[in-house]
């Protein structure tokens, strides 16, 4: 505990649905939902407003929508997210070198280690111009939670939302925490929550009283004596810098279950692809591949091999993630696949069994070796049957599916007519620009028809207009940016 409040908590307010109001003026004051938008998808970030119609984060959307029907349902466009968040971290280590990102919203700053803080006013100050800047490059509100300790800032940070600062002054930990909910503290969740209610305590004051004896009788001594020092106030950890990640992964539900052998298996493929995209992105390589298959009865089966050393090539990470599929079976359906990579490194040992299985030429024999040359096969056929999943890959399979088509005898079947373009795909919430009306967001689409808002950030709230799916005059179109000058 330090002696001064000179510890930042900064967590941006609804931060998904606050970059999307931003971004579509026609939004703002509306409750808004961004998340998985199927039927097995899950609430990500609700507005403020949402919030009132008790839509909160992590919750079905299926639930979201019964309780908020006129809401606006949205994709996450985690691209723009993380450009708002390299400008809202990039102002946070401007104030000191040591930042701590817990997510793209929300980061602890050390500010005593910047020089910019070292008592109750200098923090003060220090916050309010904070988040004035932030409004200033961003247009987004953020709460800021000042103490002395990690634990006290983000307690201040959550009872300062939304758009607020509260300064926990060093000495008064203890009556402010009193009357707070047990939830409140890090690590109390509904189990332990549930857990403490059965013996009567409900509030930080009443687990301050009970005692680090009963407390360590009740949960064990580790997690007692944790939950004691917290309901005291005390916390000592510093604000690390850097945390090195552990693994990296990806991982989708399926609105259906997959029964398809070749569809899971390119699926996998097409989630290995993203996670070596991933891992490149954070600069890693890793050793130890990981697949995650969750079936039809909710049982989550994971299984691994490691590597002779770490890398960072897709194919190598396909291969992988192709054996481990065989051994899982499959039968009942699959409802959610994942690949990752743990053990991470920041260089690559070349594979080069991988590079020579990548060197043969096609038609190699798919016997030799203990499966590798088939799962080198297998990966080609995946890797065109992910491309049929995406935009317009539609056109892709088919246009293969033709190549190869025969007749009962074998020969190739006379040309035909040629085969329809596929419709386009405009998802809600997405964005595109149109030759005559400019930039604008998806409303909804349906039916051959889309529907599109012309607006930008920083407009008046914009007209709605609908076209056909396949107008050549509407295309798909980066986001802008939130605050300055738009194209």
């Amino acid at each position: 505990m330090r002696a001064a409040p000179t510890i930042l908590h900064l967590d941006m307010d609804a931060f998904y649905a606050s970059v999307e109001q931003a971004s579509k003026p026609s939004l703002r004051g509306k409750p808004v939902i961004v998340g998985g938008l199927g039927p097995r998808g899950v609430v990500a970030t609700a507005s403020y407003e949402a919030r009132r119609f008790g839509v909160h984060s992590a919750m079905p959307m299926g639930q979201a929508r019964r309780l908020c029907p006129n809401g606006a349902y949205l994709i996450p466009r985690f691209h723009l997210y993380r450009q708002v968040s390299d400008v809202v971290m990039a102002m946070l280590r401007e104030l000191s070198p040591l930042v701590e990102p817990l997510s793209l919203d929300e980061a602890f700053v050390d500010l005593e280690a910047g020089g910019v803080a070292f008592d109750s006013r200098s923090a003060r100050e220090t916050g309010e111009r904070l988040r004035a800047d932030i409004r200033a490059a961003t247009g987004l509100s953020g709460s800021v939670g000042l103490a002395g300790s990690k634990m006290l800032a983000k307690v201040a940070s959550e009872e300062a939302k939304p758009a607020g600062l509260l300064l926990i002054e060093p000495g008064t930990e203890r009556e402010l925490l009193a009357p707070m909910s047990v939830r409140t503290l890090p690590g109390v969740g509904p189990a332990t929550g549930e857990h403490l209610r059965r013996a009567g305590i409900t509030t930080v004051g009443e687990l301050a009283e009970a005692g680090e004896d009963e407390l360590v009788r009740m949960v064990g001594r580790s997690a007692g004596a944790g939950l004691y020092r917290m309901a005291l106030g005390l916390d000592d950890r510093p604000v690390v810098a850097e945390r090195d990640a552990k693994s990296v992964s990806v991982e989708d539900t399926f609105d259906v279950d997959l029964h398809d052998r070749v569809r899971i298996r390119g699926e996998v493929q097409r989630l290995a692809d993203r996670c070596v995209q991933r891992l490149r992105g954070s600069g890693h390589s890793g050793r130890t591949i990981v697949l995650k298959v969750r079936r039809y009865d909710f049982s989550t089966l994971t299984r691994s091999e490691t590597l002779r050393g770490p890398t960072d090539d897709p194919a190598v990470v396909r291969e992988a993630a192709a054996r481990l599929l065989e051994g899982v079976d499959t039968t009942g359906g699959v409802r959610l696949l994942g690949v990752g990579v743990s053990g991470l490194a920041d260089y690559t040992q070349e594979d080069l069994f991988a590079q020579s299985l990548a060197a043969e030429p096609d038609g190699t024999d798919g016997t030799a070796g203990n499966g590798g040359t088939s799962g080198t096969s297998g990966t080609g056929g995946a890797d065109k049957a992910d491309k049929a999943d995406g935009a317009g890959g539609e056109a892709v399979a088919a246009g293969a599916a033709g190549t190869a088509a025969e007749g009962p005898r074998g020969a190739a079947e006379p040309p035909g007519e040629p085969e329809p373009a596929p419709e386009r795909r405009w998802t809600a919430g997405s964005d595109v620009r149109h030759a005559v009306y400019g930039p604008g967001w998806v409303q909804g689409s349906g039916v051959g028809r889309v529907t599109v808002r012309f607006e930008q950030p920083g407009s008046e709230p914009g007209r709605v207009r609908t076209f056909r799916v396949d107008d050549p005059e509407l295309e798909p179109s980066d986001p802008l940016p939130l605050v300055g000058e738009q194209s």
